[in-house]
């Protein structure tokens, strides 16, 4: 083997464990826990509330579930509430999406 080979290989194998760990959750940010997760969801469900883009008896709402799923390819917490004073069934289910390391990303009544 050449030296320049040997050169080639030795610097892609020095440099491929940082170049794996590099691509971690968010760019560096922390993940974020399922506690965490569950925190960040419910200032934000009190955030809607008082920026009255959802009723106030939100703040009753009893979080459901709380878990970590895939969205084009990249984790995504969600955090589901439930409001048992709305009458309709399609609004009575809030959905909250924060991505991996805790930033809100969206919420709505469908789940998608």
């Amino acid at each position: 083997m050449t030296r320049i080979n040997i050169f080639i290989l030795t610097l892609f194998l020095t440099l491929s464990p940082f170049t794996v760990s590099a691509h971690g959750a968010g760019h560096g940010a922390p993940a974020i826990t399922h506690n965490q997760a569950e925190s960040i969801a419910i200032t934000h469900v009190s955030g809607l509330v008082e920026s009255q883009k959802i009723d106030k008896s939100w703040k009753l709402a009893k979080l459901v579930s709380t878990e970590q799923k895939a969205y084009n390819h990249e984790p995504e917490w969600l955090v589901t509430f439930k409001n048992s004073q709305v009458s309709n069934p399609e609004k009575s289910t809030l959905y909250i999406f924060l991505s991996s390391t805790g930033e809100y990303l969206a919420a709505n009544f469908t789940g998608k």
